[in-house]
């Protein structure tokens, strides 16, 4: 086939389309051609980049109009942000692609209530990011079931890989952590430490999106989370850091107004945001109906990503 990968240089991009290319498909990347790929392989050669904004197309009402000219038989879409995007792609490829996959989050799901949370639940998401995927994945699933239009929805969870720093045992994402940890420093952690954060590798992300791609009938008009096998709580996430390094988590534990006064400003926003979640999702119905089978759980994720982190001299453990 060939497959239009919108937003092909971002995080599972740099999996996704090496996966797309050994596969036999052409594949056409489309980026903003803002920054180096997270990942280099050979498969890139193969590959049709086009630079394009979209923002600025969109404002302009041409972006759909541009897919919809490179022909393309499946598009995976990984930086839809808006349901006026959604709508405007799927007007303009209507009857003219055979699937539309697009990459939402499990923040659809704003606070748990049944953990693990599978896919059937009501969504009650709060924030803007949550908001607007929901909406854009509750309109391509209702374009998918009563028009006809071959949608999927794939919602991953905090993604991880090398090239950048993971989602940390503090619930944000300053690299640092790692290094209190490695040192047996303190750490502190708001509350109890039991609010729980669910990681994936973003090749993981790549083989979902791989699987629905090459699964048409089990997956449109569906949606699927994409996550490790199992969530981890902030403070076993702590513990098994420290681990790694030969130490015991030295860990202290105080209320969210306390900790939020000994953080920085971004580092309180970024925890809130994950604990206030604390999201922890079943991946049942993606092994059922896809064969998904994630090849890294949560640890041996952000493992892989911190030893890239301290291999780069990013951070230092001495």
């Amino acid at each position: 086939m060939r497959v239009v990968v919108i937003g092909a240089t971002g995080h599972v991009g740099g999996y996704l389309v090496p996966r797309l290319v050994e596969a036999g498909h052409e594949v056409i990347a489309l980026s903003r051609g803002r920054h180096k790929l997270y990942r280099e392989h050979k498969a890139w050669q193969f590959v049709r980049c086009l630079t394009v904004d979209r923002d600025a197309e969109e404002q302009a009402g041409t972006f759909g109009l541009y897919v919809q000219e490179l022909r393309p038989d499946a598009v995976i879409d990984m930086i839809c942000f808006t349901v006026a995007s959604a709508r405007q792609l799927v007007s303009a490829l209507r009857g003219r692609v055979q699937h539309l996959l697009s990459c939402g989050t499990i923040w659809v799901h704003g606070h748990s209530v049944q953990v693990p949370t599978t896919e059937d639940q009501p969504r009650r998401p709060f924030g803007d990011y949550g908001i607007q995927k929901a909406e854009i994945e509750a309109y391509l699933l209702q374009e998918a079931r009563l028009n006809g239009f071959p949608a999927t929805v794939l919602h991953p969870g905090h993604i991880v890989g090398t090239g950048w720093a993971p989602l940390n045992p503090a619930g944000h994402f300053n690299p640092q952590v790692f290094v209190k940890l490695a040192r047996g420093e303190e750490l502190a952690l708001p509350n109890l430490g039991l609010e729980t954060v669910h990681h994936v590798h973003a090749d993981d992300v790549a083989q979902a999106f791989m699987l629905a791609l090459h699964s048409w009938n089990a997956s449109v008009g569906e949606s699927f989370h994409v996550v490790s096998p199992a969530a981890l709580t902030l403070r076993g996430y702590a513990e098994a850091v420290a681990n790694w390094f030969g130490q015991e988590a030295n860990l202290r534990f105080l209320p969210w107004e306390e900790w939020r006064k000994q953080a920085t400003p971004e580092d309180a926003e970024q925890t809130w945001d994950h604990i206030a979640h604390s999201p922890n999702c079943s991946i049942e119905k993606a092994r059922r109906r896809l064969g998904y089978e994630p090849r890294y759980s949560s640890l041996q994720a952000v493992h892989e990503a911190v030893a890239w982190l301290i291999e780069r001299k990013v951070i230092s453990i001495a």
